[in-house]
Parts: structure tokens; sequence; C-alpha cells
């Protein structure tokens, strides 16, 4: 039986709905009472596969059983093996696995400040975008754009500037003597899913290799086949020097990986650690995912109802007077015009839905990478009624 006052004693750091989820399988999460939701967030993308998908729980059950967590300062096989596959796949000479995009995050800011103090005459600084996510810890909140976070636990981490996405003059007049590394997203996810442009990424590219500092992409949220590729830098012809990975990659377990290039790679040893980092339970859910992502066909699947979406999204966008739609394969934005997004999420959640807002006036899809097309157009139906009840029914949203 459900405890009334379970929800007051969880600090109050989110506002939840009243749903009681307790199961989930694919792109289906059933609550409580027995009532289906089809579920185009997946957590924020982290389902890759979905929910509960029998890849990772046969992983993880295998591993469950012999072995947990030797601690970090021995090997273990699932450490080695999705190292070893993760690095074969991207391109990168070295990894370090962490728990969470923000560590990740915060582990590149590390390992771009220890590169500027061998090769950049202890340079320290910086460049990161306007309204840019990444993260949660204080300093991947102080490299962060995001306005909300301008007054929050001041004083922030010094060494972070801030300058407008998709402008390459502005970055390049940032980039100075004191700067180490210019760290972007492929797509600013909580800005409400803007993608870079072709030439300001590949301009930020060149702008770094002119320069002498590190690029860094954020590829939390768009890595491990969320855009249609292994990596969004696959889609601009692009290397960077560090990526991170979070989210997709642990396919619902905590899972982030930092991975490093060329002579980026200069962690020594006691300059990073954490108990949890590189377990042998969240590294075999690890490999399963990114064995199956890497499965021949896989991504091109990916790609095909990633289109099918869009143009299911399309049309909605156009009924309704809505869109144009930005992202990239199964990460799309939908821009709203005279409607609030919260609105239409919480009539999705009537209908059955779950989708999210990230800014008030833009709608965030982020399905399972396995999603059928038969689930997309069902949640196309569910948001055209979604639509049409914010406009004849509209709510009071706290």
């Amino acid at each position: 039986m459900r405890d009334p006052l379970a929800g007051l004693r969880l600090m109050k750091t989110v506002e939840r709905p009243a749903q009681l989820f307790v199961r989930g399988q694919g792109s289906w999460l059933w609550d409580a009472d027995g009532r289906a939701y089809l579920d185009f967030t997946q957590g924020w993308a982290v389902n890759s596969l979905g929910h509960s998908p029998s890849v990772v729980v046969d992983a993880l059950k295998r591993q469950a059983e012999s072995l947990i967590n030797p601690g970090p300062a021995y090997y273990n096989r699932g450490m080695l093996g999705l190292a070893s596959r993760l690095c074969q796949a991207s391109g990168s000479d070295q990894v370090y696995f962490l728990n969470s995009g923000a560590e990740a995050n915060e582990g590149a800011i590390k390992l771009a400040r220890k590169w500027g103090r061998l090769h950049r005459g202890g340079a320290y600084g910086i460049v990161t975008a306007c309204n840019s996510f990444h993260g949660r810890t204080l300093a991947t909140m102080s490299a962060s754009g995001k306005p909300a976070f301008e007054t929050l636990f001041e004083p922030k981490l010094p060494g972070f500037t801030k300058v407008p996405y998709n402008d390459l003059d502005a970055l390049a007049a940032a980039v100075d003597e004191g700067t180490v590394a210019v760290m972007l997203e492929t797509v600013q996810g909580e800005a409400g899913v803007v993608p870079a442009t072709l030439d300001y990424l590949q301009g930020a590219e060149r702008l770094c290799r002119e320069r002498g500092v590190l690029l860094i992409l954020d590829e939390v949220q768009t890595g491990i086949g969320r855009c249609g590729t292994l990596l969004a830098e696959e889609l601009y012809g692009i290397r960077a020097d560090i990526i991170t990975l979070g989210k997709g990659l642990g396919g619902g377990v905590p899972l982030a990986a930092l991975l490093a290039r060329g002579n980026a790679c200069c962690f020594e040893p006691g300059e990073q650690g954490g108990t949890y980092h590189g377990n042998a339970l969240m590294t075999a859910a690890g490999l399963a995912v990114l064995d199956t992502v890497l499965e021949p066909g896989f991504l091109e699947q990916v790609r095909e109802v990633a289109q099918h979406l869009r143009e299911g999204l399309a049309r909605v966008a156009r009924r309704h007077g809505h869109g144009p739609l930005r992202g990239h394969g199964l990460m799309i934005g939908l821009p709203l015009i005279g409607q609030a997004a919260p609105q239409v999420v919480c009539h999705a959640l009537d209908e059955g839905l779950l989708i999210n807002a990230p800014q008030a006036d833009c709608l965030r899809f982020t399905p399972a990478l396995t999603v059928s097309r038969a689930n997309v157009d069902e949640m196309l139906k569910r948001l055209n009624r979604a639509f049409a009840l914010a406009k004849s029914k509209p709510l009071e949203i706290a």
C-alpha cells in the first residue's frame, strides 16, 4: 500500500505528477492502477533501448550473480570490454567511466585544465555557450549558460566565459591566451533542442586547431545513437579532443564516459576517481547497450523511424499552427506558437502520453531508439488530442 506521506519525505527538487510507475517494457510504462502510458521521454533520453530491454536485463542478471563492484582500484571484465569496444567504435584513445553526464563533464573540465598546465602555460579558461547545459555539479553549473543557474549557489567556479551559440565570431573573440578549451553541445537540449549549424561546429573545430586549444563536445544526450549515428560529431564531419557521454550509454543504469584523443589523454594516477566508477555491473549493461547499437542495421533503423516521426510531427505541427521542428534523429524539439508547452504536457499525460517541455514554448521528444512506427503513429494520435484539449480546456499550472 502506498504511503501518502512518502512524497512529502522526499526533498522537493522537482514537481512530479501523481502517477506511481511500477512496470515498463519497451516504449510503455504502467502505473500502480494498471494504466498504460506511451513514453516518448524515456527518462530524458536515458533508456536508449526502451524500458527493461532483455539484453540489458540479462547482462545485469549474469553480472550480478558473479561480481558487482570489486572497487575502482581493480580491473574487471566489463570495464575492460566496454573500454575497448567504445574506444574502437568512437576512434578514441582512452576512456574513463563515471556515474553521470555531469560527472563526465566535470571530468572533462579537470582533464582540460590538466592539459592546459602541461601544454598551454597554465591556461585554464573554458569558453562555453549561452543557454548551454552541462550538469548540476558546481563546476558544470558554472560552465552552463542556463539562465536559471545564474544566481544559484553562488559563488560559482571561475574560469568560464559564455558566448552566443551558433555565433562563430563571438566564439573567436572569446578565445585568448588564457583559454584552454571550447566546450559545446552538438544540440542544446535544455535550450529547446537547438542544434549547432554545420558552419558553426566546423568553424569551432578549425578555430581550436588554429588557436591551439582543445575542443570538448558534450554528447551526454546526443551520443550512443540518439542522432542516428554513434556520435553526433559524425553528422558534422568533425573530431573533438574530448567527448563526454552519459544517459543512453547505460540504457537506464547510471553510467557515463569521458573519452579523450591524442595528447588530451593526460590524467595520471590519483587525479580522477570515484567509488563506483567503472564497476562491473554498470559496465556490463553499457557493453550490452553498445553492442546492440553497433549491430548491423540498427542505426539505419533509427534514422528510418526518426524520419517517420519527423514527418508525423510536422503534420501535427502544421495542423495546430506550430513549428518548425528542430533536432537530429530521435531527439526532436517542437516549438509552439501561442500555446504553453507545460499545458500540452499535462494534457498529454491525461491522454496516456509522456513528453516533456524543456522550455515554456517547446516540446521535446526522445523516444527509445527501438521505438516502432506503430508506437509513433499512436503517439501522434494522442498528441493531437492533447493539443486540442490544451486549447479548449486550459489548466492552472503552478
